[in-house]
Order: structure tokens, then C-alpha cells, then sequence
């Protein structure tokens, strides 16, 4: 992911210069506003590529985890980011109704195409990660969202050098603003669960729940936890009532490797306990 990261922040930075001089050239709030989205696009790259780095970096001192966890950060910070350009290209687009400037279509056609080809492009290079990782997928969703933005900005340019009615250009800026929302919305509630140490998305806790408590000599679950390391790295304690602890370490063995090759938790903790002391509040018996 390091090269796709790079292509894209090189590739990302070079077109936000060419944009923003072009719009501010021809007064075009919507390759303004499609400007100030990639340029918080570029920062959500950054960050994105340094977390990333950062969660290889070994555990050391009072960071017994390393520090994995700025992968989740990283994916609240862009986020976060997104919804403040929001703000910004909803003021400026709501003043330019109210007060319309005149624009050249034309040239904001040919810029925003150009946008088109390396937004597309730059998101192909995070296709194929997006699936596992929250981190790469604030990535890809930045960049998918862009094309679309750009491709937008085309259409609106060309409709305007049609019909030349400049109400066009600030109705594209909110157009955008609701795609970023839209786009945006489910990586911040993602990213605030992960945070907060909330399970990941696509782990069914009960059901890790139910085949720790089918295990052979399993009579009760309890003080099950589950949560995310980083983007990509899950996590598990439960504490087992096992009376007949016969077997114990094939048990815990095979228990690991299930539940990561089942509920993709790859770091699991199991403690086996022999009475039912420990077994209060939230402790589920088998019947």
C-alpha cells in the first residue's frame, strides 16, 4: 500500500495546484470547492500513509500494543476533515446563488475531466485493500467520491456553456457537499466505534459468544470483549468455566485458530476457569 499511497499523493497534489488556479481563474465555485475537497483528500492520504507506517513500528515501553491504533485515528481525522470542507463549500455555494458570477465553462470542462482520470485511477490503486482495511478505505472512498465530483463538475460546465444560466455552478458546490456527507458518513461511524473500542463491523459478537460456549467442556462464557488493534487487526478476551479442564492447551490451540480463520480475531486471549466464582454478572451457562 506504501506506492499507492505515495502515486496518489503526488498525483493528488499536482492536479489541486492546476485546479484551484484554474478555478480561481475562471470563477468556477465548483472547481473551487471540488479543489478544497482534494486538497483535504491529499491531508486524508498523509495521514492515512503515516498511520500506516506508524502500526508496523514494534511495541516498546508503556506502548505494549505499538502504535496500531493511529490507523484508527487516522480514519477519524479524515473524516472529520471531509465534514469540515463540507462546511466550507456549503457557506461559499449559498452566497454564490444569492450573488452569481459569471464563469468559462469551457476551461473548467477540461480541467475537471482531467480530475475524472486521476481520482478514478488514484482509487483503483485502494480497490483492492478497502475490503479489510478502514484505513485504505477512508482512502478509496475519498478518491471514488472525487471522481464522481469531477465528473459532476463536467456535466454541470457543459450545461452551462449550453444554457448560460450561472445558478448552475453554486448548485454543483452543494451537490458536492451532499456526495462528500453521503460518503463520509458511514467511515466517521465506523471510525468513532473503532475509537471507542466497539467490536469491528462484521464481527457478530454473539456469535463468538455461542462457539465459545460450544466448545467441548464449556459450561459457561463470561467477560467476553472484542475490539479493534487497528484497521485491520481484531482482539479477544473471555474468561471459560471448564470444570474437566482435561485437554486444556489442544483446546485453547484450536480455539485460536478458529476464531481467526472464523470471526478473522487474530489476537485472542482465553483464561479457563475451573468453579463458577468468577462467573457473576453477564456470565452465559450452558444449559
Amino acid at each position: 500500500m506504501g506506492r499507492a499511497f505515495a502515486i496518489g499523493v503526488v498525483l493528488n497534489t499536482v492536479f489541486v495546484a492546476a485546479e484551484a488556479g484554474v478555478g480561481f481563474w475562471t470563477g468556477s465555485l465548483s472547481l473551487l470547492a471540488d479543489a478544497g475537497h482534494n486538497l483535504s483528500d491529499v491531508l486524508s492520504l498523509l495521514l492515512a500513509w503515516g498511520a500506516t507506517l506508524l502500526a508496523k513500528r514494534a511495541p516498546a515501553g508503556r506502548r505494549t500494543y505499538g502504535l496500531r491504533k493511529a490507523t484508527i485515528l487516522a480514519s477519524l481525522a479524515n473524516a472529520v476533515l471531509l465534514l469540515l470542507a463540507v462546511g466550507a463549500i456549503t457557506s461559499e455555494s449559498v452566497h454564490r446563488l444569492l450573488v452569481p458570477s459569471p464563469v468559462e465553462p469551457g476551461l473548467v470542462m477540461l480541467t475537471a475531466a482531467l480530475g475524472v482520470l486521476i481520482n478514478g485511477a488514484t482509487a483503483l490503486l485502494f480497490m483492492r485493500g478497502a475490503h479489510a482495511d478502514l484505513n485504505v478505505r477512508g482512502a478509496f472512498l475519498h478518491m471514488a467520491a472525487d471522481a464522481g465530483v469531477s465528473l459532476a463538475v463536467v456535466v454541470g460546465a457543459f450545461a452551462m456553456s449550453r444554457t448560460g444560466l450561472l445558478w448552475i455552478d453554486p448548485a454543483l458546490g452543494l451537490l458536492i457537499a451532499a456526495v462528500i456527507v453521503l460518503g463520509t458518513w458511514g467511515l466517521l461511524r465506523d471510525s468513532v466505534d473503532l475509537a471507542l473500542d466497539a467490536a469491528p463491523r462484521g464481527i457478530d459478537v454473539e456469535a463468538v459468544r455461542r462457539y465459545l460456549a460450544d466448545l467441548p467442556g464449556v459450561q459457561g462464557v463470561h467477560d467476553l470483549h472484542v475490539w479493534a488493534l487497528s484497521t485491520t487487526e481484531t482482539a479477544m478476551t473471555a474468561h471459560l468455566l471448564r470444570p474437566d479442564n482435561d485437554g486444556a492447551d489442544d483446546l485453547l490451540q484450536s480455539a485460536s485458530a478458529e476464531l481467526a480463520r472464523r470471526f478473522r480475531i487474530g489476537h485472542a486471549t482465553l483464561q479457563i476457569e475451573t468453579d463458577d466464582a468468577g462467573c457473576g454478572v453477564g456470565c452465559a451457562k450452558v444449559a
